[in-house]
């Protein structure tokens, strides 16, 4: 695996200007630091919850699939996008990457690259729905918003960044949420990288595709922390997860930089409900609520 850069948690640089899309030079995945603002609503409690075995050898997970409807929410916290988001909003050796301004990362499956190469990336399917509510109308369903996913592939490492992968552009999708505040994207499950607990990163733009053009304009930077028992089972029964192994083993929820700082609540909203199983694929979903 490469060497993971450090990234500073809302502490990145805004470049100015848009930039096309290049291949960046890399390192690795990493994420930020310090502590993170969160803010709630008078809800308190979630409907996504949490797995906390970290010791699960069973063939499926846990946990199922949480309701197409939420009833109570709280306020996702803001989080960093790290040093790898390809939104606009860093650069590598002077140049800015942005796939948002590419028509081919509006997609519900991101297993391949769509920039040059359609490479796929490898690893356990995971087929993800989020649900986008505001928390200031009773969680009710936000529709018309666009929402930005990436992540590390199955080595911990980010496409158009990490060394071996800058001319890759996988594991990177945005998807215009429906009547019910769906979205739904097919990729596949994180690995664990040094130094982070097993993470997706989303960016939601209530204006829609309109304003979807940088991480700059959008009304809600954060992140999935993935669920106890389903990281256990990836990552002892895959081989191609086996380096993760001794990243996860390594971190906790309550060490890690980004979500050390979460209330409890918070991590039970922002941890996807997970049923399936390693041997075939995994289904899951999860409520990001935003107060607009």
């Amino acid at each position: 695996m490469a060497t993971q850069c450090v990234g500073r948690r809302r502490a990145l640089v805004f470049l100015t200007g848009a930039g096309s899309t290049v291949a960046l030079a890399a390192c690795g995945g990493g994420d930020g630091s310090s502590s993170a603002t969160s803010t709630t609503s008078t809800s308190t409690s979630s409907t996504s919850t949490s797995s906390t075995s970290d010791s699960s050898t069973s063939s499926t997970s846990d946990s199922s699939t949480s309701s197409s409807s939420s009833d109570s929410c709280i306020a996702d916290p803001t989080e960093t996008n790290g040093p790898y988001p390809a939104d606009g909003t860093n650069s590598s050796s002077g140049s800015t990457s942005n796939v948002l301004t590419i028509s081919g990362v509006v997609r519900s499956d991101i297993r391949s690259s769509f920039i040059g190469s359609t490479t796929t990336a490898d690893g356990i399917e995971l087929e993800l729905t989020l649900q986008l509510v505001d928390v200031n109308t009773g969680c009710a369903a936000i529709e018309g918003a666009a929402i930005y996913v990436w992540h590390c592939n199955a080595d911990g490492k980010y496409s158009l960044y990490s060394s071996g992968i800058t001319t890759e552009s996988y594991l990177r999708g945005v998807q215009v949420t429906d009547s019910e505040g769906k979205v739904t994207f097919t990729t596949i499950y994180p690995a664990c990288y040094s130094g982070r607990w097993p993470h997706i990163h989303f960016e939601v733009f209530l204006d829609g595709l309109t304003s979807a053009s940088t991480g700059k304009t959008a009304d809600l930077i954060s992140q999935l922390a993935m669920p106890a028992a389903t990281n256990t089972e990836v990552y002892s029964n895959d081989s191609r997860y086996t380096a993760s192994i001794a990243n996860y083993n390594a971190i906790s929820l309550s060490s890690d930089n980004v979500f050390g700082d979460d209330t409890t609540a918070e991590i039970a909203q922002m941890t996807p409900t997970i049923s399936g199983n390693y041997s075939s694929s995994y289904t899951g979903s999860a409520v990001i609520g935003i107060a607009v």
